[in-house]
């Protein structure tokens, strides 16, 4: 039997991209990759503006807290997602790592974080292809949405 892949996404604050991200892969995914998401200086609290967004295409990211970056998190993921923490976030040999250039929702608006989350929604189509190549992903209606 296989284990799933398991995803980390990390930004500093954990309450914007990484959350917008990490909820994504769940809707898309499922239960076929496990999700993570972490900061490296975590916020109070979840970006309102965020979590609107991702109401807005029925997702709810409400319940979510931000959270600490721990090695046993970066440890436990077969791919670290950063999304502007740098060299805040541990290198360890063998893990698949990418940084994602993303515009920090901190401090706007709804109208400016939708094209965040749009981009962030194509990126995990493209993360979920690579990672479960055998099946499109799950509630995908194609790109044009």
């Amino acid at each position: 039997m296989t284990t799933r892949p398991s995803v980390l996404f990390v930004c500093v604050h954990n309450a914007g991209r990484s959350q917008m991200a990490a909820g994504w892969l769940r809707e898309l995914a499922g239960d076929r990759i496990e999700v993570r998401s972490a900061g490296s200086a975590p916020a109070e609290s979840i970006n309102p503006a965020a979590v609107a967004a991702m109401e807005e295409v029925g997702i709810d990211i409400s319940d979510q807290n931000p959270k600490i970056l721990t090695t046993e998190s970066v440890q436990a993921s077969d791919v670290v997602i950063t999304m502007g923490c740098g060299d805040a976030c541990p290198y360890y040999p063998g893990k698949r790592y990418e940084d994602w250039k993303l515009d920090d929702p901190a401090g706007k608006g709804v109208d400016e974080v939708r094209p965040v989350r749009d981009e962030i929604k194509a990126r995990i189509e493209e993360l979920i292809a690579s990672l479960l190549p055998q099946d499109a992903p799950a509630g995908s209606n194609g790109r044009g949405d």
